[in-house]
């Protein structure tokens, strides 16, 4: 649902701040008023292209901003997830999307205040805002979301999340029979070459972490007479001097022994002077010993450095690492034992293919079945709504193509089987008498799609509650009884899912739960468009207005508040 939207430098607002909430929302104003902003602005927050050529005459930036409270559905997350946004896994989820335009041409995209493309925003919006109008009819024009709304009227959401968790199985062990025959074409090539990187990176045998012992080791050797050097003096300066650390320090605990013998205060050092003084002999004689090891080894020195040199060369060629190198082989070993096993492991993959797409067709051949029937009754009620909106010649069909029974037993044939199923679903539609029906991309015009879509959402009885639909002046060219009918849609409709809708009809305007007024203002010297939401006195006035025009009479105003009454 929609529940915030600002809009700053755009067109020409100045600066807009409006909340929403669910029900039925209607926006209305004079013809010019701006109206087509508001929705032009809501639609680039969905990922629809928006021009720097709409920043506001004078300004130099421009932004459009909205706050949605949406399901955190699993595929929601997964979306979010794909473009680097972290969500909690919980009920609900805010998300917030801004849109910020440079007179330069640089235009910025924030999700939950994360950078993104527009792609990305695209995928996002799906899950936001429906938005119909003129020439605005993608949804309904893509006969993929015509199985969606099948599915949706015909309640099989348990059924198709079960199918989707058989088609990703199913698909997971074709895969993985992909992967073995191509390990298989190239066989003999991948055996030669395999066997020979598996036995070079053995020969070498490179341990984990050995790169740095060897690398300190070889320092060392580099540096024996300085090593030597500093040992010696520290051993000296710790223990073997007269005046060494460790004897310094044993006077000063006598002397702060018998200090404690009249002041308590010292006694609480004793400890810590005796665990100083061990600690101090472990290291002179750490670096005694350390020193009396140091022996420069021109020998050990070439072994180390050819050992590093061949650890080297197989970073070099096997992925810059040692981690990389160990990887290589554990993945050459496994594909070697994959060749080897090949028609054992193919046999086995097989038979669980054949058991996995058993289950896969006989979830989905229980769909089709359940589509078919609710396809009969689907075109009925949607036929018999069209007639309350000004379409009473118009026919309506859904057609459901499914393979046939040999394709579905033909265990080569994968083309049709998806996570969805094997059906494909699409909508046709006459408007007119005389006409056969036709794809919906053939046949409706604008007015005719929204109207469509109207009835089509609410005959589907959409569980999107989360997601808000727009409505841009679906009606257009009607009036009177069937702008009455429309207004009742758009209002059962509200029931389920949050509508904005921007109407010149009075008829409508009366069924709203929040009506808005947006309108133009000029100072003499600039215009500018502003929105506001009506008061109940004004609700009266704006509806009184539509029904007579500017000038408004007595009549006007009681008719108005006849209609509000009626419609509570």
């Amino acid at each position: 649902m929609l529940s915030l939207l600002k809009i700053k430098n755009i067109a020409l607002i100045d600066e807009i701040a409006i909340e929403f909430s669910g029900g039925l929302n209607l926006l209305t104003g004079e013809t010019g008023s701006g109206k087509s902003i508001i929705v032009d602005s809501l639609g680039a927050l969905t990922g629809e292209r928006i021009s720097s050529d709409l920043i506001k005459e004078g300004e130099k930036t421009a932004q459009i901003e909205g706050l949605f409270n949406v399901s955190n559905t699993a595929l929601l997350r997964e979306t979010l997830v794909e473009g680097g946004i972290e969500v909690e896994n919980l009920g609900e989820v805010d998300i917030i999307v801004r849109r910020e335009l440079a007179a330069g041409g640089r235009n910025r995209i924030f999700v939950n205040n994360q950078l993104a493309t527009q792609f990305f925003l695209k995928k996002i919006g799906a899950f936001l805002v429906d938005i119909h109008g003129q020439g605005e009819q993608a949804t309904l024009f893509n006969a993929a979301t015509h199985l969606e709304m099948l599915d949706r009227f015909a309640n099989l959401q348990n059924e198709r999340e079960n199918l989707t968790k058989k088609y990703r199985e199913l698909a997971e062990i074709q895969r993985e029979i992909n992967n073995l025959r191509d390990d298989e074409a190239q066989k003999l090539q991948l055996l030669d070459i395999l066997q020979f990187q598996v036995e070079e990176i053995k020969k070498v045998n490179p341990q984990t972490g050995e790169n740095e012992s060897l690398d300190e080791e070889k320092r060392r050797l580099n540096n024996v007479e300085k090593l030597s050097t500093l040992s010696e003096e520290a051993y000296a300066l710790l223990y073997e001097n007269q005046e060494s650390t460790v004897a310094t320090l044993e006077k000063a605990s006598r002397k702060v022994t018998e200090l404690g013998e009249f002041e308590s205060t010292f006694r609480d050092y004793f400890e810590s002077l005796q665990t100083a003084q061990a600690v101090l002999e472990d290291l002179a004689i750490l670096v005694r010993d350390f020193r009396n090891r140091l022996e420069f080894s021109p020998e050990r020195l070439e072994e180390i450095e050819n050992r590093l040199s061949e650890i080297s060369r197989l970073k070099r060629k096997y992925g810059g690492t040692l981690e990389t190198v160990l990887q290589h082989l554990q993945e050459s070993e496994e594909r070697l034992k994959n060749i080897e096993t090949f028609e054992e492991r193919k046999e086995e993959l097989q038979k669980k293919l054949a058991s996995a797409r058993i289950a896969y067709l006989n979830i989905a051949i229980e769909i089709h079945e359940k589509r078919t029937k609710a396809a009969r009754k689907f075109e009925k009620e949607v036929e018999i709504n069209l007639k309350a909106v000004a379409l009473e010649k118009a026919r309506f069909e859904v057609r459901v193509d499914a393979p046939d029974e040999k394709d579905l037993r033909d265990e080569t044939n994968v083309k049709r089987l998806t996570a969805k199923g094997f059906d494909t679903v699409e909508f046709y539609f006459s408007a007119n008498v005389g006409e056969s029906v036709k794809p919906l991309t053939k046949v409706a015009s604008g007015g005719e799609a929204s109207r469509l879509m109207l009835i089509l959402k609410t005959t589907a009885k959409s569980n999107e509650a989360e997601k808000s639909v727009v409505f841009d002046e679906i009606d257009t060219g009607i009036g009177g009884r069937v702008a009455e009918a429309v207004g009742l849609k758009l209002k059962e409709l509200s029931g389920s899912q949050q509508v904005l809708c921007v109407t010149h009809q009075p008829q409508v305007a009366s069924l709203a739960d929040h009506h808005y007024l947006v309108e133009k203002e000029t100072d003499g010297k600039k215009t500018t468009v502003g929105m506001r939401a009506l008061s109940e006195s004004e609700k009266i006035e704006e509806i009184a207005r539509m029904l007579t025009g500017a000038q408004i009479t007595e009549t006007a105003r009681r008719h108005a508040k006849e209609m509000l009454s009626a419609a509570r």
